[in-house]
């Protein structure tokens, strides 16, 4: 029974499917302006200041430029309600819009805050004080060091010598009189943690090299050079100090500083986003979670456990944060704005997406899933990002663009149009859709998926909306 059931919903999500592609054919553009690096981080990685972190969720400043530039944006304040480690804000500050951004994940904040401070007359101190730690590494002198806190997933993921020394560093930066030093030398060991680590970024999770001896003789994982300490942080601090030194380019300041007013806030855009006036921004450009299953609680656990967060406080971050893992539950509504009937009703009457939703749940109930949370977490996300969308809507003056960058997404042998369904409920938000760009490469599903249900190659897209 099962199986007639969930084989009648997927014939009726291909013709859904069908359909919406239908309605949006016209609106999807092949832009081949768009690669892969510059709507990635990797176009970050020779850019000054842009690469001090690497924020692997995070698109490229040239994009960013690219993207002002297509729409218009020219004047005014700019919001960017997913903000990460704050590529849209500094940008828009750097051509001299005033700029909003919102990021919930500690991480992002704290780079942003540092950035921040920087850009807003501290270049020349923290210059000065990088300078002076790279000619006198005074965390060598240290002989008191401070307890590296951990969280059980980042437990033994540095050598004891390394871990010995970072320990030193970081008491060492106590003694820096300034709080304005003091965050931009801790900001410079957090850029070099998943490099001195026996961990990688990958994903959903930390991937561990066999060389920390984990699952010793069943882990074949390199990630290849380990850096020590000293290479790392004197590498980190070098490089900040010539970026910081940088002379003016085309738009007529540096690198860093702010020509406009910037404004960061340290919250869930669920939360923060109703209070904000209606008609305020004159564009969005943003990147929210991709529904992926990706958890930035774990990818960044050295970061966050660095910054003092504790167990509690990733189980508390993971759950405020938009959907987009497994472990997500059903957020109970708070202050989520006065369209909230509204953006559940475009929810709810989304045809495709309430076929996708109830075809993952029978596959589900059959026990189909690599994982049962898979079906609430694909209507948690949709759920989420349209309450998002509405309030987007709202705060956006008339004429305003909105941008978004996000992948679509397969389960279970299903295509879900992330980019249709989401311009269907911009568009019941009153938004209309101008374009759609699709990148010339889109990317591969999992090797899991291509196993069961052969390959399939998934959109990326970047999709330009604009408040009627």
């Amino acid at each position: 029974m099962d199986l007639v059931l969930s084989t009648s919903t997927k014939d009726q999500i291909q013709g859904l499917s069908k359909n919406l592609h239908d309605i949006y054919e016209e609106k999807l553009v092949v832009n081949k302006d768009l690669t892969r690096q510059l709507v990635s981080f990797q176009a970050n990685k020779q850019t000054p200041v842009y690469r001090w972190f690497k924020y692997k969720e995070g698109f490229s400043a040239a994009l960013i430029e690219y993207l002002l530039e297509k729409t218009c944006v020219r004047s005014g304040i700019l919001l960017d309600p997913f903000a990460g480690a704050g590529t849209t804000v500094f940008i828009a500050s750097r051509r001299g819009l005033d700029a909003v951004g919102i990021e919930l994940l500690p991480i992002g904040y704290e780079v942003m805050k540092v950035r921040k401070a920087i850009s807003n007359g501290g270049a020349s101190k923290v210059r000065a004080a990088v300078g002076r730690w790279l000619a006198e590494t005074p965390w060598r002198q240290e002989n008191e060091k401070v307890a590296i806190q951990h969280l059980k997933i980042t437990k033994g993921a540095y050598a004891e010598d390394t871990e010995a020394l970072l320990a030193q560093y970081l008491r060492r930066i106590e003694r820096e009189g300034d709080p304005v030093v003091q965050e931009a030398l801790r900001f410079v060991a957090l850029c070099v943690l998943e490099s001195i680590s026996f961990t990688r970024k990958d994903g959903q999770y930390l991937r561990w090299d066999h060389r920390s001896g984990r699952r010793a003789g069943k882990n074949t994982f390199d990630k290849g050079k380990i850096y020590s300490f000293e290479e790392a942080i004197t590498n980190k601090l070098r490089e900040i100090y010539e970026d910081l030194g940088q002379p003016s380019d085309l738009f007529g300041t540096n690198y860093v500083e702010a020509r406009g007013h910037i404004e960061l806030i340290k919250a869930s855009v669920l939360e923060a986003l109703p209070g904000h006036p209606s008609e305020t921004f004159d564009g969005i450009v943003t990147s929210p979670p991709y529904c992926n299953r990706y958890d930035y609680t774990r990818t960044y656990a050295l970061e966050l456990a660095l910054l003092g967060v504790d167990e509690e406080g990733v189980k508390a971050l993971r759950q405020a944060m938009v959907s987009c893992t497994v472990e997500n539950r059903e957020k109970q509504p708070g202050n989520w704005g006065d369209r909230v009937e509204e953006a559940l009703d475009a929810f709810n009457s989304q045809d495709l997406l309430q076929a996708i939703i109830r075809f993952l749940y029978e596959e589900k109930a059959a026990n189909r899933l690599n994982n049962n949370g898979i079906p609430r977490m694909v209507r948690n996300y949709f759920l989420e990002m349209s309450l998002v969308i509405f309030e987007c809507a709202r705060v956006l003056k008339s004429g305003a663009p909105l941008v978004m960058v996000n992948d679509n997404v397969r389960y279970a042998g299903i295509d879900i149009p992330v980019d249709l369904i989401l311009s269907e409920i911009a568009r019941k938000a009153g938004l209309a859709v101008e374009k759609i760009w699709v990148l010339p490469r889109g990317k591969g599903n999992s090797s899991q998926q291509m196993g069961r249900h052969g390959r399939t190659e998934l959109r990326k897209c970047v999709y330009i909306w604009r408040k009627l």
